[in-house]
């Protein structure tokens, strides 16, 4: 029995398709990775509005508080002991400095909520990048695998075209340049 003589194009056929499982591969392992970094960021920056969230409502709280013991004092001024009015003026302060140090805390969790939101968004974009790798990859190692059973360069050649906007969406997925 002859053995069947073997087309060179074959072995490169082979060494593509390596090429594209190994990137596919790839590609999946860092979109997951990204994936995962935007779905904690999402919950890092939700954490992070819901805190900013009850420093809004205590520093409301005391605003109220604040007004209250005001309008009291302004009510009661002249019949109010100087020692009560005195006492009414420390609250006041002392709510004032709470108020304030509550919008500084707003001001520093709001600027972390951001950063975790431009983090997420940065990851997810990076995630979709390879996603669509893998999409591409996976139909360049299908039309390589259908190349080698009928053994028709053509689909091969279409294959491998394929790949290289797989590849080409890998690469894409480490520096976002499309």
């Amino acid at each position: 029995m002859a053995e069947d003589k073997k087309e060179p194009w074959l072995n490169y056929l082979a060494l593509t398709t390596i090429i594209l499982a190994v990137c596919a591969t790839l590609s999946t392992f860092k979109g997951g990775a990204f994936s995962t970094r935007s779905v904690m960021s999402q919950t890092q920056a939700s954490d992070q509005w819901a805190f900013y969230q009850s420093k809004s409502i205590k520093g409301y709280l005391y605003e109220m508080q604040k007004e209250k013991l005001e309008l009291e004092l302004k009510a009661d001024s002249g019949r109010m002991p100087l020692t009560l009015a005195a006492d009414y003026g420390q609250k006041i302060e002392t709510y004032t400095k709470k108020i304030a140090k509550y919008e500084e805390e707003k001001t520093a969790i709001q600027k972390d909520a951001k950063r975790f939101e431009k983090i997420r968004d940065d990851a997810q974009k990076h995630s979709q990048a390879f996603g669509l790798a893998v999409i591409f990859l996976q139909i360049a190692i299908l039309l390589s695998s259908v190349a080698a059973l009928m053994k028709k360069k053509y689909v091969w050649l279409i294959g491998s075209a394929v790949g290289v906007v797989g590849i080409a969406y890998f690469i894409n997925g480490f520096f976002l340049y499309i």
